[in-house]
């Protein structure tokens, strides 16, 4: 099945890596945004992947892609869904709520657990 991406779409998501700052190796988290159909991506550096830091990093996303695109595809990360109710609707975390509907975009989430997502 061959993938597709429609213009529009993101992806996000928190990763880790070691770094070395000021010559002390340490972890970081990094926050990733893609748009997949274009390969354009951003990456910004935390201490921790909290609330904040997510927040944080869609509004530097959408500064540097210049605009919001029309949905974003999640894993299920705790700051952003605070609840999954048996029929799967999600229930959002406060603060990213308060975000998603100030910027205007979709949700979507994947189940990474589930290898055809």
């Amino acid at each position: 099945m061959p993938l597709a991406h429609p213009p529009g779409d993101a992806q996000a998501d928190f990763g880790e890596a070691v770094v070395v700052i000021a010559g002390v190796e340490q972890k970081a988290h990094f926050f990733v945004m893609d748009l997949p159909h274009s390969d354009a991506y951003f990456v910004r550096a935390y201490p921790a992947a909290t609330a904040e830091a997510w927040m944080d990093g869609h509004v530097h996303a959408f500064a540097f892609f210049d605009g919001v695109p029309q949905s974003v595809l999640y894993d299920n990360d705790r700051c952003l869904v605070s609840k999954i109710q048996p029929d799967g609707t999600r229930i959002r975390a406060t603060l990213f709520s308060a975000l998603q509907s100030h910027c205007l975009f979709r949700d979507r989430y994947g189940r990474p657990g589930k290898g055809n997502e």
